[in-house]
């Protein structure tokens, strides 16, 4: 039989935007190794609700490493230690009895804290909507193999297409930069057929949205490649740089031509 694990939690507590914050300790006891930490979270406001006091607010929906609802930062790391992983993911058996653990929300301007872990994350969508879409009418669903892309950037593609927008690389980056979540969404469409026509738009919009929101500088870090559960390379980052370097010349060149011909 597995031993039964105890910890002293440090929860955030914030009532809204607002307020100021604090940390709540509870101690929790009896917990199961192989119980995952949103679970553990779940028997934590039981004992708080029993108590008479109010739970404490955080996120989650698939608990399945998938959606990238669950945003917690776990003692200073985005999602926990594990690499890969999401927090709904990560296993108490990771941690040694009697440890502490500090639990604390995304860090970042541009993702105000809603109330204890929440913190709202809408500026992500916000730099979808600015460019992160085709708009070329297709028609019914054509044949999977009926448009021809290179295996190396189909490749790339379904590299980048597999952020799912949690938000990691933002509260891992000393700066809150999100061209790692950006980088991707450029990436991801920009090595497919279909968005192609608006390529060089796209990049420029959604690094001008992401500048306008408030997210900060990319000083080459690498933290948001090592907290980021999906493991997206920053590579990626690289190669937006490249086009919004190669899109912005592009531009210029014709405001160039437009005003000689006026």
């Amino acid at each position: 039989m597995n031993q039964k694990l105890s910890f002293l939690l440090r929860l955030w507590r914030q009532k809204d935007g607002n307020s100021q914050g604090k940390f709540q300790e509870i101690r929790m006891k009896d917990i199961p190794p192989d119980m995952s930490f949103l679970e553990m979270l779940d028997e934590a406001n039981n004992d708080l609700i029993r108590k008479g006091e109010e739970p404490v607010a955080f996120e989650s929906d698939c608990r399945e490493g998938i959606c990238g609802t669950c945003s917690l930062v776990v003692n200073g790391l985005p999602h926990g230690s594990d690499p890969g992983t999401t927090v709904c993911q990560l296993f108490m058996r990771r941690f040694n009895d009697g440890a502490t653990i500090t639990v604390e929300p995304w860090r970042a301007k541009a993702f105000p804290v809603i109330k204890d872990l929440v913190t709202d994350r809408s500026a992500f969508d916000q730099i979808i909507s600015a460019g992160g879409f085709v708009s070329v009418n297709t028609g019914g669903a054509p044949d999977a193999n009926a448009t021809a892309i290179r295996k190396c950037d189909a490749d790339t593609a379904m590299d980048a297409a597999a952020c799912i927008g949690c938000g990691a690389c933002v509260a891992a980056c000393p700066n809150a930069s999100a061209m790692l979540f950006v980088s991707a969404k450029v990436s991801h469409l920009g090595h497919l057929p279909q968005g192609q026509p608006e390529r060089e738009r796209r990049v420029v919009r959604m690094v001008q949205k992401m500048d306008e929101l408030g997210f900060g500088n990319c000083s080459n870090r690498y933290e948001c490649e090592a907290a980021c559960p999906k493991e997206i390379s920053v590579e990626h980052i690289a190669r937006m740089n490249r086009d919004y370097g190669f899109a912005s010349l592009l531009g210029t060149e014709r405001e160039r031509g437009n005003s000689g011909a006026g």
